[in-house]
């Protein structure tokens, strides 16, 4: 179920409404951290009262369990948002057929699922700092 409609005007989540942000998952402990982050990033610094994050695959929680955390903060609607750079199986196919299987499990609960990350200018800007930084890491290490 792909968002049709525009995001609220003011750029806040409606009263009732949760973002899952939802990776892929790692073995790697510090990897599976970074979702983590972002989440309560998007909690703390947009104030978004109801965020959850979830592992696709290879660690917890599981998108069951972020969505059903998700319900258990009050959410009427579960927004859910592949943590991911571009459409491909995962985003298109699995992390629409692990959501839905979650939201079987509360009628009356709407979902739906935003693009991937994507091309964004804002990215852009993201690897110019990524960038400055790896030079200010040579500069220091040559030294």
């Amino acid at each position: 179920m792909r968002a049709s409609s525009p995001p609220p005007h003011d750029g806040q989540l409606k009263m009732k409404q949760a973002l899952l942000i939802v990776d892929h998952g790692s073995r790697r402990k510090e990897s599976n951290l970074l979702v983590q982050e972002i989440a309560r990033m998007m909690q703390q610094r947009f104030g978004l009262s109801i965020v959850h994050y979830a592992h696709m695959e290879l660690g917890e929680p599981t998108i069951q369990q972020g969505f059903d955390a998700c319900v258990a903060d009050g959410a009427e609607e579960v927004i859910v948002h592949p943590y991911f750079l571009g459409p491909g199986l995962h985003v298109t196919t699995n992390i629409p057929h692990l959501v839905k299987e979650a939201a079987n499990r509360h009628p009356g609960v709407a979902f739906r699922i935003t693009e991937p990350l994507g091309v964004h200018p804002k990215l852009g800007e993201v690897i110019l700092e990524r960038i400055a930084q790896a030079e200010d890491d040579v500069s220091s290490s040559a030294g």
